[in-house]
């Protein structure tokens, strides 16, 4: 078997599908570039598993993530963008147009942007999928308002952790940070502040091992085991917060683009790659906000940069 090309060249293909892609999508379908979404087999991102969104403008008494990610897409599509639900499995950013392996198929286009997020890492717990957004969350400004004086964990020993876990003292009424060592990889000034919340109790040497529901349907505790002697011990609680890091979604790209540390890619500029007409927005960059709204505004600069660059280079 061998691949075949598509025979037209896209003006912009866009890989990702939440906020940012969608939101790129729209204002690139509006710029008359007819964008081509590679959307993945879980089309919205991250915001598929978030139940009610509450933090993004427009939506006074909420939203469900799904239904947000739906309503950005019939926008898109309502300006000409053609969405495909489906895995981009490589892509060669050696010459131009662009390749992008889909399956067995090359799509070519002049511009690509880039919105494929990052993934939050979890537990591998049983039920972990069952309980995302039901009491297990892994972002505490998105869902820490719906824990007003509760009891939640916090798990990690990061600067996220020691961030989210001061952050969810605005809204719990105890904060139990868990951590499956003995002292934190924080830096100091975060670990001192954590310490020093009245609000927040660090629970050392422990690690979560099973989900606990009264209902079956959402979090009302955890079994904790001791890392050093073994010793598990059940505890009741109303919330739990993951806070043990993402992984951007960039192992499709190989390498050709550059990233920082922790694997986020590198811009210039607002949303310009290193290489000339790769764009990229959204959580793949971003390790800070990681928010929908930032994420859209980031889609919105990378269609309009991408949009400036055709006009330049290739005479849109």
């Amino acid at each position: 078997m061998s691949d075949t090309p598509t025979q037209d060249i896209a003006q912009t293909i866009i890989i990702g599908s939440g906020p940012a892609g969608l939101t790129a999508a729209i204002y690139a379908a509006r710029a008359n570039l007819a964008p081509i979404v590679f959307e993945g087999l879980q089309p919205g991102g991250q915001l598929t598993i978030t139940t009610d969104v509450e933090n993004y403008p427009g939506f006074p008494d909420g939203i469900q993530g799904p239904e947000l990610m739906d309503t950005m897409r019939k926008q898109a599509e309502r300006f000409g963008s053609v969405h495909h639900y489906e895995y981009v499995d490589k892509v060669d950013l050696t010459e131009r147009p662009f390749k992008v392996h889909v399956g067995e198929t090359i799509h070519r286009a002049h511009s690509l942007i880039i919105a494929t997020g990052a993934t939050a890492k979890w537990l591998g717990l049983e039920d972990e999928a069952k309980f995302q957004g039901r009491g297990l969350s892994s972002c505490a400004t998105c869902d820490g308002f719906f824990f007003k004086n509760k009891e939640i964990f916090v798990v990690g020993g990061g600067d996220t952790a020691m961030e989210e876990a001061n952050f969810l003292t605005r809204f719990a009424s105890k904060v139990k940070l868990v951590h499956r060592r003995d002292s934190f990889r924080a830096s100091k000034i975060m670990q001192d502040r954590v310490l020093a919340n009245p609000k927040v109790e660090v629970l050392y040497n422990k690690e979560i091992v099973r989900y606990q529901s009264d209902n079956g349907m959402s979090i009302s505790g955890a079994r904790l085991r001791d890392t050093v002697t073994g010793e598990e011990l059940d505890m009741p609680i109303d919330g739990i917060f993951l806070a043990i890091g993402h992984t951007p979604n960039t192992a499709f790209l190989e390498g050709q683009l550059d990233t920082d540390g922790g694997g986020y890619l590198l811009l210039k500029g607002h949303t310009n790659t290193n290489v000339e007409g790769v764009f990229a927005s959204g959580d793949v960059a971003d390790s800070r906000y990681r928010q929908a709204v930032t994420a859209a505004g980031h889609g919105c600069q990378a269609a309009m940069d991408a949009e400036k660059w055709l006009e330049a280079n290739v005479h849109v």
